[in-house]
């Protein structure tokens, strides 16, 4: 096959109109191409006259390849020959455990599956579907269910997002996780589109097909079911305990892909407890940032979007004193959803559904914090202060997880809001207008300040007086690292942390990813002990 790079392709144009453009780079008759794969799609739109795609495309042609660049002379093309992940086979004499099943733990338990492990996951929260329902009850007003939620439940915190797939990584399996997306009810698009989404209303159903195939292979699910001891003898994993429908059970097991996700704190205190090797690591909190998506059109776009997609926007700043701020999981479209795992606690994530038709646009707005940041110095005190600001935002919306919130315009001059502007606020169950220097810590506060007006001037009308800050936004990544070596294995011999959780992802597709390197490592350690 041979790959063709930068061709052009008007927004309004079908993909067959590549065909004759990557001909015209390879001087063939268009005739001479059998097939034609779209490998990438990238919207550019620095040209407000003129917005289109850029894409890159496999082909199979008639005649001899090698011929056919030499002939062309174009720096534009190259051979391709794509590269298959290849599943390993398992040969375990007992079944391996995953504790989770948020993207590492799926992943994990996709590729155990299908190498013929028949794996046994365990999962704290419910099925998606019961899920669901748990997450719009609470958002509507009903009670927080501390183990089924937007943190916990089947698919992980990233169903209950704007099911982004994009990735700063470069791993050679980010491909397979996406073209397993799309065979199990995601849109092709994922698998070409330089920034891909799924949305939640179809990541549901994604994660369920996900879960019926490992099912089918062998694979056992248990939802409500926590993970809550390692039972440990002469430094290795020997089995764990674990809790559910109102009952502790003892499982055998030698072999624990740790995919717990970035919100366990009660696991990460038992793994403390425990003495398993873990250190503070950097992490970030901030606020989410809500404009209406029709400014922010106009603004990327020089007009109103009409068939264009919603625009986005990824922003960074780093300030004269040191300090940096970003933007993370922009979601057009979307809503500022209620993420709160603990009871007592309020902690605010974003939310687009595939159409990303809504009325705002929102992202978190974070500061990069560093262990020396810390209220405290032990291995568990980020956490802690996350814990913190939710109680203190809690208190701040009223007690009844309504989110303190505040005009950029008011938060930039220091002054509680009465209430909103243009820019309706999405939060459900509601916000409460507040002066958010109350609720956040001044080491965030002060960032933010600046950070804002820098970022205004990056892209007009990001510090919009009218625009809504609520806060707060804690869980964008783990406190903690739990430590493990080249082999993805503890000093804890069986056990694997995976994932985000564990401080090695940051998003849906890189956890998925990780979870792909420790079942892989599973299967490889094993095979070496065996010999």
């Amino acid at each position: 096959m041979i790959r063709v790079n930068k061709l052009r392709l008007g927004t309004e144009e079908p993909l067959e109109a590549l065909r004759d453009r990557a001909a015209k780079k390879l001087r063939l008759q268009p005739e001479r191409i059998e097939e034609i794969k779209l490998l990438r799609r990238s919207l550019d739109a620095r040209d407000k006259s003129d917005i289109h795609y850029v894409c890159s495309a496999a082909l199979t042609v008639r005649g001899s390849e090698s011929l056919i660049l030499q002939r062309a002379g174009c720096p534009d093309a190259a051979p391709y020959e794509p590269k298959p992940y290849e599943i390993p086979r398992a040969a375990l004499n007992e079944r391996p455990v995953v504790a989770g099943f948020g993207p590492a733990g799926m992943f994990a338990a996709l590729l155990l599956a299908r190498a013929g492990a028949r794996p046994l996951v365990i999962e704290r929260g419910r099925d998606a579907e019961s899920r669901k329902a748990a997450v719009d009850a609470f958002r509507a007003g009903g009670k927080l269910d501390p183990d089924c939620n937007v943190q916990f439940g089947e698919g992980g915190a990233g169903t209950f997002s704007d099911g982004k797939l994009n990735t700063g990584t470069h791993d050679p399996r980010i491909s397979w996780v996406l073209e397993q997306f799309a065979a199990h009810g995601a849109p092709e698009s994922v698998t070409y589109d330089a920034k891909p989404h799924i949305g939640t209303d179809i990541l549901i159903r994604v994660v369920q097909s996900i879960r019926r195939e490992i099912l089918d292979l062998g694979g056992e699910i248990r939802f409500e079911t926590k993970l809550s001891e390692l039972l440990i003898e002469d430094g290795a994993l020997r089995g764990i305990r674990v809790t559910g429908g109102g009952k502790e059970e003892e499982l055998s097991c030698s072999r624990l892909i740790l995919a717990i996700g970035h919100s366990a704190r009660d696991s990460f205190e038992m793994l403390h407890r425990l003495g398993v090797p873990m250190e503070p690591k950097a992490f970030s909190m901030g606020l989410r940032i809500e404009h209406r998506q029709a400014d922010l059109d106009r603004t990327q776009y020089g007009r109103a979007r009409g068939t264009l997609p919603a625009a986005d926007y990824s922003l960074n700043v780093h300030l004269p004193d040191g300090t940096s701020a970003y933007t993370f999981c922009m979601c057009p479209g979307g809503e500022v959803i209620a993420a709160a795992s603990e009871i007592g606690g309020v902690v605010t994530n974003g939310m687009s559904y595939s159409a990303r038709n809504g009325e705002n646009a929102n992202a978190a707005l974070l500061v990069t914090l560093h262990p020396e940041d810390f209220p405290g110095r032990d291995v568990l005190s980020g956490m802690r202060w996350q814990r913190q600001i939710e109680r203190d935002a809690f208190a701040a919306g009223g007690g009844n997880y309504r989110a303190p919130a505040q005009l950029a315009g008011d938060f930039l001059a220091a002054r509680p809001s009465a209430g909103p502007g243009k820019v309706r606020p999405s939060y459900r169950p509601g916000v409460t207008w507040c002066e958010l220097h109350q609720v956040l810590p001044r080491r965030i506060t002060r960032v933010l300040e600046q950070a804002i007006p820098a970022l205004g001037r990056k892209l007009p009308g990001f510090d919009d007086p009218e625009a809504v800050l609520t806060a707060p936004e804690t869980r964008s990544s783990s406190p903690v690292r739990i430590l493990r070596g080249p082999d993805c294995t503890s000093p804890l011999r069986g056990l694997y942390p995976c994932g985000e959780g564990a401080g090695y992802a940051g998003g849906i597709t890189s956890a998925a990813v990780d979870g792909l390197r420790c079942a892989e490592a599973l299967l490889k350690n094993d095979l070496e002990e065996k010999r």
